[in-house]
């Protein structure tokens, strides 16, 4: 009686292992769908009502100079070099790090491919930004930023790079 029991357990056991589907969680298939609609799909806008336009005169403001103002594809951050020169308004950043170490680890790699890369620090997120190129013009950061993802199309680390424009 005892080796039935044990025999029956057993291939209760084994049934109940080997009746599971696959080992990736739901949340990870269902994650991985929407990063895949989402890279697949262009940004959606909510839709909007009709509005007549509003004929108005001008307004002079005392803002800065076009060329001195964020373009408004760049990110505004308050930030300090950590390490390397050069920083100019607008940067693009191909890397973040909440550890130093992983930022200089980057910029070591970037520095070996011929890059002056620079580690920058935003103290407000507590995030060690990694540049790799700086620029005074919105357009030629654009232009750098394109041409880096363009450089390693396999590196998907490296396709998620973007603008920042430094506050003083």
């Amino acid at each position: 009686m005892k080796k039935l029991f044990v025999l029956g357990l057993g291939i209760c056991v084994a049934f109940a292992f080997t009746s599971c589907k696959s080992s990736e969680s739901a949340y990870k298939k269902a994650y991985e769908k929407a990063k895949q609609q989402e890279t697949t799909q262009p940004a959606t806008t909510q839709p909007t009502e009709a509005v007549t336009p509003v004929v108005a005169a001008p307004v002079q403001t005392n803002n800065p100079s076009p060329a001195s103002a964020p373009a408004q594809g760049a990110r505004q951050e308050r930030v300090s070099v950590v390490s390397g020169s050069g920083l100019q308004d607008y940067s693009v950043v191909c890397g973040s790090f909440g550890v130093k170490t992983n930022a200089d680890n980057l910029k070591k790699f970037l520095d070996g491919e011929g890059y002056n890369s620079i580690v920058v620090f935003n103290a407000d997120n507590n995030m060690y930004r990694v540049i790799v190129s700086s620029f005074t013009d919105y357009a030629a950061a654009q232009q750098a930023r394109d041409a880096f993802k363009a450089k390693y199309p396999n590196r998907s680390d490296f396709q998620g790079a973007w603008l920042l424009y430094r506050l003083n």
